[in-house]
């Protein structure tokens, strides 16, 4: 399976068409668990961004060589040791975030994402390929959750907090509405299955929308 493929298609189709979380329905856990926060939804998805993009390259590169009997376990082999080197490197230069997401860090090595793309692309393409594969799929996991987090914090608690988790140098609070028209639901468990699932019904209703009006369109024509 080593047919020419573009990279912008590669990288778009990771970031759009299969959206690990609202098309392919995958990592909901840390989706869930990290988005009642949008430093702690972000923190995760740049981690899952490196570590995706180099067990994508370093499976794709050595693909002849693993035997196939023991693909799987040598790929949780792969993303492990590079789980805890970030981990090591977080806990180091951000502790704030490394306390806050806690063990979902070294649950990274069994995200299906990451996992999943490794048996999936990885090991069936080129390097470069593979590259851009879990980079626009990474990406797509991050945009997502940080789009569920936002929608969590900032109707959760009617602002939005930068560098109380990541190292950014400084702390400050957007107050972006008065508290106390704040949903707390909204930053509870509960929340975020309510966001998810608006945030996908809307998603929903569009792509709906837009068939009925090119079915439309066309039978008009």
């Amino acid at each position: 399976m080593e047919a020419k493929l573009k990279k912008k298609d590669i990288l778009l189709t990771g970031i759009f068409k299969e959206n690990a979380i609202f098309k392919m329905a995958l990592g909901l856990c840390p989706a869930l668990a990290v988005s009642s926060s949008f430093e702690s939804a972000l923190g995760m998805g740049i981690m899952v961004i490196v570590v995706l993009v180099i067990t994508n390259v370093i499976i794709s590169a050595l693909r002849n060589l693993i035997p196939n009997d023991v693909r799987i376990p040598a790929y949780i082999v792969i993303i492990a040791t590079a789980v805890t080197a970030l981990k090591m490197f977080v806990d180091a230069f951000a502790p704030a975030l490394a306390t806050s997401l806690g063990i979902f860090i070294p649950l990274i090595t069994v995200n299906c994402i990451v996992l999943g793309r490794a048996e999936a692309f990885a090991s069936k393409n080129k390097v470069i390929d593979s590259f851009f594969d879990g980079l626009g799929s990474a990406i797509g996991f991050t945009l997502a959750l940080v789009l569920i987090s936002l929608v969590r914090e900032i109707f959760g608690k009617g602002s939005l907090t930068l560098g109380a988790l990541l190292p950014l140098g400084f702390e400050t609070t957007l107050q972006i509405f008065p508290s106390k028209y704040a949903l707390a639901m909204l930053v509870q468990p509960v929340g975020s299955f309510l966001v998810i699932g608006l945030i996908l019904a809307g998603m929903t209703a569009y792509e709906n929308n837009k068939t009925y009006r090119m079915r439309l369109k066309g039978a008009k024509k």
